[in-house]
């Protein structure tokens, strides 16, 4: 399975032969860096881990600078691990860029949604608000939580205010529009999850891989 880890620069639009605008969003995919391979023999599976980023020795820890040590690659900020089924086609110290994707290609994006806060239930969970006027002194409330004496409690899963936003979020089945081999862009048309300079996963789609 095709992947590869990317941030997120920002949207804009292009337009194409006939004129048509097209929402994309540019992601700076890679380049990714092959750290090590795992095997069933080995380690029970097979999976290969990419590090994306770098990062000054200082700021990683002695457990990780060893591991880096033992592939001779440089220091990596970010590390991934893709279950794969076939490891072969791959070596420690591969190189992978964006160019692993083409035009028309579908994809599944991974990132970190963003964070709101706390936030009351109307935003939320997008609750309808009360009557705002003739001496109504409910507005924007939670509402009835629960019967009365019985059964004498909330019960689990009512939504209410609270934190929002912050938690990965997967989308799937997104189009790869152009592909920028030179300066490692994927414009994607459609939004992605995260803010500017978020970390996402592209991942070949699974739908369109069955």
């Amino acid at each position: 399975m095709k992947t590869i880890l990317g941030k997120k620069i920002g949207m804009t639009q292009i337009f194409t032969e006939d004129g048509t605008v097209i929402p994309v969003t540019v992601v700076e995919a890679g380049p990714i860096v092959v750290v090590q391979k795992k095997t069933v023999e080995k380690d029970g599976y097979n999976a290969i881990q990419i590090g994306y980023g770098e990062v000054k020795e200082r700021r990683i820890n002695k457990p990780l600078k060893g591991h880096f040590d033992k592939s001779n690659l440089n220091y990596k900020k970010v590390l991934r691990e893709v279950r794969l089924e076939n490891v072969d086609q791959y070596e420690v110290g591969q190189e992978i860029k964006a160019d692993v994707f083409a035009e028309g290609d579908k994809i599944d994006v991974s990132g970190v949604s963003k964070g709101k806060g706390f936030q009351g239930s109307i935003k939320r969970h997008n609750q309808s608000r009360g009557p705002m006027s003739h001496g109504s002194k409910y507005h924007r409330g939670v509402g009835a939580l629960s019967a009365a004496t019985y059964p004498g409690r909330v019960f689990k899963g009512r939504k209410l205010p609270g934190h929002m936003g912050h938690e990965n979020v997967t989308v799937q089945n997104l189009e790869v529009v152009r592909v920028d081999s030179e300066k490692n862009y994927i414009l994607v048309r459609g939004a992605v999850p995260g803010p500017k300079g978020g970390l996402l996963t592209i991942k070949q789609s699974v739908k369109a891989s069955k």
